[in-house]
């Protein structure tokens, strides 16, 4: 049982001024989600269907750089996971203690739910992050949906949960920060929100460089909404809880991703230290290729012309790549998936 802060009207969704440049020529709709949530999205292009969902601490902006590139071939459906950005934030009641309303299902459903109300029974997912965990639950319980995935930045829970080790628990200390009890989380979070994005984001390797200032604005802005906090935070909770309990449901019925799926990750990140992204997706995919990538955690920021040289080609538009989006450094390598 829960409660939503934002109830939108279907149709036309005012975005924000620094969203609106960040992405011109786009249209932003308030879509249903699944229980009555609400999901903005930002659309543009033309051609097979592709959603794009992003992470922690971030929204939807995470896609700017790469949306027009990907619009000359696609019709893109980027999207803001529930409890983040400007999509609703269930209060969860939360009576089972499990914070079913925030787990990895919940919010696949959402997109499940957005991608049929626009038309698109079959479609692409990229996902960053956060949101690349959303999008393979989406791809286990919905398999017929997706036609081929991209996975940025992430191993599987379970295996980063159960393969955690010193190392991973200092530099992922949010991991364990945001999955304490209410409030405590939400309110030091909320004391600061701008702080919160800084410390959090710029920490990484390449540290705030490579955020346009709209963007930065746009997630601050959207972590200071209210109950954007505890949307956070209950996404997290619920990834240490119920969404371990349907991975380990997965593994234990022997269930597999039949789909194509590719798997990215910075070589400066944390997951390429402490994990073999590739292996452990082979664990639970059938057709799996991946590389890490020379950046950190924000690919679709960091690195966006080497992200489309290696997503065009797997999505099946290899006749557009990183000269339709201008290099991120000249010397960069435009290789494309052998």
């Amino acid at each position: 049982m829960s409660t939503l802060l934002d109830t939108r009207a279907d149709g036309a969704h005012a975005a924000s001024r620094a969203l609106q440049a960040l992405y011109p020529g786009f249209d932003h709709l308030s879509v249903p989600g699944a229980d009555g949530v609400r999901i903005p999205v930002t659309m543009g292009g033309s051609g097979p269907a592709l959603l794009l969902l992003h992470g922690h601490p971030q929204t939807r902006a995470i896609w700017h750089k790469v949306a027009p590139a990907l619009a000359a071939r696609f019709t893109v459906v980027a999207a803001d996971l529930r409890g983040y950005g400007d999509s609703s934030k269930p209060r969860d009641v939360d009576v089972r203690g499990d914070h079913a309303a925030y787990s990895k299902r919940a919010m696949a459903a959402d997109m499940l739910a957005v991608m049929r109300h626009l038309g698109h029974e079959r479609f692409d997912v990229l996902a960053h992050d956060r949101g690349a965990r959303v999008a393979h639950r989406l791809a286990m319980d919905a398999p017929s949906a997706v036609r081929r995935m991209v996975l940025l930045d992430i191993a599987p829970t379970l295996d980063m949960y159960e393969g955690a080790n010193d190392d991973f628990a200092r530099a992922y200390w949010h991991w364990f920060f945001l999955i304490q009890p209410a409030p405590l989380p939400e309110r030091l979070i909320e004391a600061d929100p701008g702080a919160y994005i800084r410390d959090v984001m710029g920490r990484r390797s390449a540290g705030l460089a490579p955020f346009d200032p709209l963007a930065l604005s746009e997630y601050t802005r959207c972590l200071a909404l209210p109950g954007t906090a505890h949307g956070l935070c209950e996404d997290y909770r619920a990834s240490a809880g119920i969404d371990l309990v349907h991975d380990r449901e997965d593994r234990a019925a022997g269930r597999t991703l039949p789909m194509s799926l590719l798997v990215l990750w910075g070589a400066q990140g944390v997951v390429h230290r402490c994990f073999d992204p590739l292996a452990l997706w082979c664990r639970v995919a059938d057709d799996v290729r991946g590389e890490p990538l020379p950046c950190g955690h924000y690919i679709p920021e960091e690195a966006p012309a080497l992200l489309m040289d290696r997503v065009l080609p797997f999505l099946g538009a290899d006749d557009l790549g990183a000269d339709d989006l201008g290099a991120d450094d000249p010397h960069e390598s435009t290789k494309d998936l052998a």
